[in-house]
């Protein structure tokens, strides 16, 4: 299976996006002056919502699905909101177009989108299906927990451009698409969009997609943070979606994986209509047995708080995502090494996962807990045996 990435379109971006055969999300007016290097000169809050859109662009690998959800504007006759697809990802992560005159389709666009990723036809359908019947429609819905909750929580809490949703919910979606359009497919690699009829055609003319593919690289600006003792949360998500699973890591791999494969990757995974949110979220696949871990991600030292909030996650988890697909919850917490281990706050930390696991034995393995520390200019990432 595959993660399947939901981008935001207009009538505009929507038509180049599927003549040029790409999904982009943009950075406003900014300049990511950040990637590959250790300074920038932007704010605190502009720098953070960067970087947070760069880990939902890192999440994307090969062969994962693209759907794209054209927003409402009663000014072009969109009357709701659509989803369309389906599309895969061609190649893993996605890259740096930055926000500048060479910016490509720049002005045909007119926004700046600045991270994005090529795509290829799947199952490519005319028709959309409506929000109405893709998140409000509940005749067939036996249970709430059945609901496409990811992209109910996105528009509850404000627009982002590139979304993940759970392998049982784009398979719901990939339904509808299939019902909408009784099951036919368009055929051929070259598609556009009609505004008037608001439907997929095929395209006879061809259009290449020759702009700049710049590799995003967020470890110097996290280094530096580091180093400085800024808080990083964002830039460590951004760094463990990019690398988990790549080999480009190893320790992260093996403290995580160990030597599984996932089926499924996830950030910033909305649980609850509060604004709770899972930092990283993998499902993995150990034969017959499939393992979700929410992960929770510190720049600082792990404390007796972070437990509460893994309770948290664990709770969900059972009521929202259990029972649509069937997996053992291993709860992770990922956190700054504590250099002195008879300090008081570590043995506080380890009494909080002991009782933890004691409470949850039934619903939940035990709290894994994983330490980093900057070594020769990486990451060194070790599961902490407690």
């Amino acid at each position: 299976m595959s993660t399947t990435h939901v981008f935001i379109v207009d009538t505009t971006t929507f038509k180049y996006h599927l003549e040029y055969l790409f999904a982009g999300t943009g950075a406003k007016d900014n300049v990511i002056d950040f990637n590959n290097n250790p300074n920038t000169t932007l704010n605190h809050t502009t720098e953070n919502n960067l970087v947070g859109m760069i880990a939902d662009s890192q999440r994307i690998r090969k062969g994962d699905f693209i759907i794209f959800y054209l927003q409402q504007n009663y000014s072009e006759k969109v009357w709701e909101g659509k989803f369309y697809g389906i599309f895969k990802a061609k190649e893993d992560l996605s890259f740096l177009d930055n926000n500048d005159s060479e910016q490509f389709l720049r002005n045909e666009l007119i926004k700046s989108l600045t991270f994005r990723t090529l795509l290829e036809p799947f199952d490519v359908y005319a028709k959309g299906v409506t929000e109405w019947e893709a998140l409000d429609e509940i005749k067939y819905i036996q249970s709430p927990n059945q609901m496409l909750w990811s992209l109910i929580y996105r528009k509850l809490k404000g627009n982002r451009g590139n979304t993940m949703i759970t392998i049982y919910e784009s398979e719901r979606l990939f339904k509808l698409l299939r019902d909408k359009n009784n099951r036919q497919t368009l055929s051929g690699q070259k598609f556009t969009f009609d505004v008037q009829t608001q439907e997929i055609k095929i395209d006879n003319t061809t259009h290449n997609y020759t702009g700049r593919k710049e590799k995003i690289n967020i470890l110097p600006r996290l280094i530096k943070k580091y180093r400085d003792n800024k808080a990083f949360e964002t830039h460590l998500q951004a760094y463990v979606i990019q690398n988990i699973g790549r080999g480009t890591n190893k320790e992260l791999d093996k403290s995580l994986l160990n030597g599984l494969n996932f089926e499924w990757l996830g950030n910033e995974v909305s649980c609850g209509v509060g604004m709770q949110r899972i930092d990283v979220m993998l499902s993995l696949i150990n034969g017959n047995v499939r393992i979700i871990l929410p992960i929770e991600l510190k720049s600082v030292e792990a404390t007796t708080d972070n437990t509460i909030q893994i309770q948290r996650y664990v709770d969900w988890l059972e009521q929202y995502y259990i029972p649509n697909r069937i997996s053992d919850i291993q709860p992770v917490l990922i956190s700054k090494k504590i250099i002195n281990k008879n300090s008081e706050n570590y043995k506080k930390v380890i009494d909080s996962f002991k009782q933890f696991n004691e409470k949850n034995q039934q619903r939940s393995m035990p709290i894994k807990y994983v330490e980093y520390e900057l070594k020769e200019n990486n990451l060194k990432f070790q599961e902490i045996i407690y």
